[in-house]
């Protein structure tokens, strides 16, 4: 990845995707080379002088302060998430030489996922690897993989490399076209962030070469947070479920969170999940037994007559 050259992109392709009319201006009667705001009328929205908004679309950000790039973000009419995303991209944090090391999920979080035996839940990093699931995480998402697969960095799962090049995890989602374009635009957001992660650049990488669904999208530069919303699912053998997700950012660690799933009371989903439930742990629910409850009932009856 080429931090100046994402930049400069970014613009770009805010700039096009935005009329005149939209921006306030009347456009004039002479033929437009281009649908969306010349630099120069973006510049005098802006305030900003035309030399200053074209080093910046190409790369040269040093030196742009937060006030002009917060007036060229009105301009453009980002939304929060594209604001932060053009401030990281004009300002890359650059981090230490030293390469990473690969990341564990500890000691506690592992806790945590054994302890939530009827909720499916993962630990996951920053760039979407899994560093550990429960059970019932595991059954949900990726049962066509190992259950020990996030043991080891040398085969642990990366979702977002499955939603592109898995079949069976691509299959799983009943609205797969918006979840690849969230995937998408997580990932831009964590580039921009971390723009000297190997790993991360190895992952945008690797998809661009074996994925024609992820070039185009990335080329859209999509941007936007994601912690929580709905998952459409079509789990081989437990049947559809919609499935309410939340993201629980640990904060002591790089961007490491947790994901829990769940399901409305009462709902045909639920009933998926608890089907799903009683196949991967057959023992959570013990059977009663039958004859344990009448025999207290009748004892007790009898003691107070």
């Amino acid at each position: 990845m080429d931090a100046p050259s994402d930049l400069g992109d970014f613009l770009k392709s805010r700039r096009a995707a935005l009329r005149p009319e939209e921006a306030g201006l009347t456009p004039l009667p002479t033929r437009r080379r281009v649908t969306g705001l010349r630099r120069e009328e973006l510049a005098m929205l802006s305030g900003v002088s035309v030399t200053h908004y074209t080093r910046l679309e190409q790369g040269r950000a040093a030196g742009a302060s937060d006030s002009v790039l917060n007036a060229i973000a009105r301009t453009l009419r980002l939304t929060e998430d594209e604001t932060a995303h053009l401030k990281a991209l004009a300002h890359p944090v650059r981090s230490a030489t030293t390469p990473p090391r690969p990341e564990q999920a500890s000691a506690s979080v592992r806790q945590l996922l054994a302890s939530m035996r009827e909720i499916p839940a993962l630990a996951l990093d920053r760039r979407n690897d899994v560093l550990a699931w429960n059970p019932l995480g595991h059954a949900l998402l990726a049962a066509h993989l190992p259950a020990n697969a996030p043991d080891a960095s040398a085969t642990r799962p990366n979702l977002t490399r499955m939603l592109f090049l898995d079949p069976a995890y691509r299959a799983l989602y009943r609205d797969r076209p918006s979840e690849a374009v969230l995937a998408v635009a997580s990932l831009r957001q964590q580039t921009a962030r971390h723009p000297d992660d190997p790993a991360l650049t190895a992952l945008v990488g690797h998809l661009t070469i074996h994925s024609s669904d992820f070039t185009p999208l990335w080329n859209r530069h999509p941007v936007r947070t994601c912690t929580s919303g709905m998952k459409r699912l079509r789990h081989p053998p437990a049947g559809d479920m919609d499935l309410a997700f939340e993201t629980l950012t640990f904060p002591a660690s790089s961007g490491q969170r947790l994901i829990t799933y769940t399901a409305e009371a009462g709902s045909d989903s639920a009933r998926a999940l608890r089907s799903l439930l009683e196949e991967t742990l057959p023992s959570a629910h013990p059977p009663e037994d039958p004859s344990s409850t009448p025999r207290f009932a009748i004892g007790s009856n009898l003691k107070h007559r």
